[in-house]
């Protein structure tokens, strides 16, 4: 499904081999956080999905977990932003600008939220996965 989503819009995306289930159950437990459905079947067909320019338009599990770890961890960037705890990064804008969903405590939502690394802003971006995906690659985004 995601494929032919994503192949709908362009030709150019590169997909990687599905991740195994073990490969998203690391990421939930070393996060502490169930990933979205979406991601998570997303991640079952194509472990991370890149752009004609090798941009990440869905990142690789262990980069999704390894990047969350770091902007929650590390005290350079907490001492410059507000708290990560809330967003699960899974794609960037290839300018720096991260894309995430709010994560609380009653688990994921569908949203998906930019964070811009100048400001420091989380704005709403897409209603769901699979909005964040057309929008990106047709060009219709909102930033």
């Amino acid at each position: 499904m995601w494929r032919e989503l994503i192949l709908g819009v362009t030709d150019k995306a590169r997909f990687a081999d599905p991740a195994e289930s073990d490969q998203i159950e690391v990421v939930e437990r070393e996060l502490g956080v169930r990933l979205p459905r979406d991601l998570a079947g997303l991640l079952g067909e194509t472990n991370g999905v890149t752009d004609e320019y090798g941009g990440g338009l869905i990142w690789q599990s262990e980069r999704i977990a390894s990047d969350n770890r770091t902007f929650r961890g590390s005290s350079s960037l907490t001492e410059l932003y507000m708290p990560f705890d809330a967003l699960l990064f899974f794609a960037d804008a290839g300018n720096g600008d991260q894309f995430a969903f709010p994560i609380t405590g009653v688990g994921p939502r569908d949203d998906v939220f930019v964070w811009d690394h100048e400001d420091d802003s989380r704005r709403w971006y897409a209603g769901s996965l699979e909005q964040y995906l057309v929008w990106w690659l047709g060009g219709d985004h909102p930033i």
